[in-house]
C-alpha cells in the first residue's frame, strides 16, 4: 500500500529547520495521500489504529478524500487520493513512489505555495523548505524539481497567477523572517530562482486563453471549512 505524508508533518520530516526553536510549529493534525484503489485497505490501517471514520463525509467524497479522527486526542487525519485539491488541484498518482515517505519536494512546496490564504505556519513551513534544499531540475537529492513546478504553472494560469504571487509576496515580507542574513539571502536566491523557471517555461494554449481573461473571473477555488469531530465521535465520548 502507498501513502505518504504531507502538510506540516511531511515538512518536520524533511526539513531540519522546521525543528529548531524560532521556526517550530505545532502539529494538531496529519495529512496523507495514497491511491484511490487502495481506498477500502486505507480505511482498515486506520480502523485497526483506532480512529473512527467520518462516515458521512467519506461516504460522500470517498473517491477522493477520506477523514479519520482520534476523538480521544482531539487529532485529525485527512487522506487525500491520487489528487490533492483545495485551493488548486494537482494530480500525484504518477509521483506517488518517488519518495518513501513524503510527497516530492517540489509537491510538498506546491501544496503551500497554492493557499490563497496564506498563515504564518504556511508561511514558515514555505520558508524551511527553501532553508534546507537546493532548487533543481530533479526529484533526486533533496532538490526542488524546478521543472515540475514551472510545468504546472505552464499548464494553467491560475496555478501560475497563485504561485507567483505568492512567491513575490514572500520576497516582500523577508525582512520579517526570523533567522540570520545568510539564510535570508539563501532563500530569496531561491525564490528568484523558482519565479525565473516558471516565467521562462512554455506555456500551453489553455493558459494563454485563461490569461486573457485575468482577475476579471477567480481563478482559484475556495475550500469549505471542515466542522470539528463528527457527532458519531461526539455520541462515543458521551
Amino acid at each position: 500500500m502507498v501513502l505518504r505524508l504531507l502538510g506540516g508533518v511531511a515538512v518536520y520530516l524533511r526539513c531540519p529547520s522546521a525543528r529548531r526553536g524560532d521556526l517550530a510549529r505545532g502539529h494538531g493534525d496529519i495529512d496523507f495521500i495514497g491511491h484511490e484503489r487502495q481506498s477500502a485497505e486505507i480505511g482498515r490501517i486506520f480502523d485497526e489504529l483506532g480512529y473512527l471514520p467520518r462516515e458521512r463525509f467519506n461516504a460522500m467524497h470517498g473517491s477522493r478524500r477520506l477523514i479519520f479522527d482520534d476523538a480521544s486526542r482531539q487529532r485529525r487525519v485527512d487522506v487525500f487520493l491520487d489528487v490533492f485539491e483545495m485551493c488548486h488541484r494537482f494530480d500525484l498518482k504518477q509521483r506517488l513512489e518517488i519518495d518513501r515517505q513524503t510527497i516530492p519536494l517540489a509537491d510538498l512546496l506546491a501544496t503551500k505555495l497554492q493557499i490563497i490564504q496564506t498563515n504564518e505556519k504556511d508561511v514558515g513551513d514555505i520558508v524551511c523548505i527553501l532553508i534546507d534544499h537546493e532548487v533543481g531540475g530533479t526529484d533526486l537529492r533533496e532538490t526542488i524539481n524546478e521543472e515540475h513546478l514551472a510545468s504546472l504553472c505552464g499548464e494553467d494560469w491560475g496555478v501560475y497567477k497563485t504561485f507567483t504571487m505568492k512567491l513575490a509576496m514572500l520576497g516582500l515580507v523577508a525582512e520579517k523572517w526570523k533567522m540570520e542574513e545568510p539564510e535570508r539571502e539563501l532563500v530569496i536566491k531561491r525564490i528568484g530562482q523558482l519565479r525565473a523557471a516558471i516565467e521562462r517555461a512554455p506555456k500551453s494554449l489553455a493558459w494563454r486563453l485563461r490569461a486573457a481573461i485575468g482577475e476579471r473571473v477567480r481563478w482559484y477555488e475556495v475550500p469549505e471549512e471542515d466542522a470539528g469531530l463528527v457527532e458519531q465521535v461526539q455520541a462515543k465520548e458521551s
